[in-house]
């Protein structure tokens, strides 16, 4: 008599076991055949990349230009969510630029996986469009000796400043320990225009005054016509106001005549037709400037006004009952002694 047993895992198994051998025998088969399935299943999900190394990860990215991928982010708020900020890079015929780098070593990683996946082309410039944490703490997996790391003149002092509770926030959400050596400053800086040259692909780099954040950058692939905004654009994600709102609007003037076709925003959707994706930020910025100035010259205090202005967007847009209040406060605070 023979007793057949059946293991499915990578691959199906028949086993004849005869009652004579013992149990022992038919459990030793079973627990190698469990084992390797289990290393066939970690093989396939770490994969190396083009460069030999292995990729617990690769990032999602869409192409939504020839050689431009964006990993889109998820509307959420930072260190609450991984991946929540609208990253990606561009394809030179010499090296590939990378523009932002997500909110973890992990996230920087992953795109690292996803490059190496469509390119073999070495990266040259990691540009980050400002200061906050959703954007570069990825930087350190992007690390190499011919890597330059290209940010706005004020994102090194951004960083010194605000880096380190950065660092703390990072770790409590990763769970594991980070050192000053995770938080990448620039090797080059921008104070006003720069052009990168990947080969036979230019991007035209802007440095703005205080506006979203005191750090902002947005780059322009001249070839497809794409505008890397980062947060100086927000769609369907409420605007975050951590700089100056006269200083934003008047950078989205400037963003408005170059000459871009489409636009990658720091959050909300991959890409968007440009100027017009811009009108929303343009219009709650106006409105959040006209309001303040109108309660300002009525007298109203800052408290009322939080409570009486909040209302006025909810629907609008997403996570505004996170962030509408904090705007009005800061806008309160800028406004409250210009002429």
């Amino acid at each position: 008599m023979t007793w057949r047993l059946w293991y499915w895992g990578a691959m199906s198994t028949q086993i004849d076991v005869m009652p004579k051998c013992g149990r022992g025998l038919v459990l030793g088969t079973l627990v190698l055949l469990a084992a390797a399935a289990e290393t066939s299943a970690q093989a396939q999900n770490k994969q190396p990349d083009q460069s030999g190394s292995a990729c617990a990860a690769v990032a999602e990215v869409r192409e939504v230009a020839d050689g431009v991928f964006v990993r889109p982010g998820r509307l959420a708020v930072v260190f609450e969510q991984a991946g929540i900020a609208n990253i990606g890079f561009v394809v030179g015929r010499r090296c590939v630029a990378v523009i932002d780098t997500g909110g973890s070593a992990a996230e920087g990683e992953a795109l690292r996986c996803a490059i190496a996946r469509i390119t073999p082309l070495p990266v040259c410039y990691v540009i980050n469009t400002h200061a906050h944490p959703d954007h570069l703490l990825g930087n350190t997996a992007l690390r190499g000796p011919d890597v330059t790391f290209v940010g706005h003149a004020n994102l090194a002092r951004d960083l010194a400043l605000v880096g380190a509770t950065y660092l703390q926030r990072a770790a409590q959400a990763e769970r594991r320990a980070l050192t000053a050596d995770d938080l990448v400053t620039p090797t080059r800086t921008v104070r006003d225009r720069v052009v990168l040259d990947l080969g036979a692909r230019r991007l035209e780099l802007h440095a703005y005054p205080p506006a979203h954040s005191t750090s902002d950058l947005a780059v322009l692939d001249l070839a497809s016509g794409t505008l890397w905004a980062g947060d100086l654009v927000f769609s369907e994600h409420i605007p975050v106001l951590a700089g100056n709102l006269r200083g934003w609007l008047q950078a989205l003037r400037h963003l408005a005549v170059l000459p871009a076709r489409q636009v990658v925003a720091g959050h909300g959707p991959v890409s968007g037709a440009w100027p017009v994706a811009a009108a929303d930020t343009r219009r709650y910025l106006t409105v959040l400037r006209d309001e303040i100035k109108r309660w300002l010259a009525d007298g109203g205090d800052l408290w009322d006004a939080q409570r009486q202005l909040a209302a006025r967007e909810r629907g609008r847009w997403r996570l505004s009952n996170r962030y509408h209040q904090r705007n009005i406060a800061h806008a309160f605070n800028e406004l409250e002694w210009e002429d």
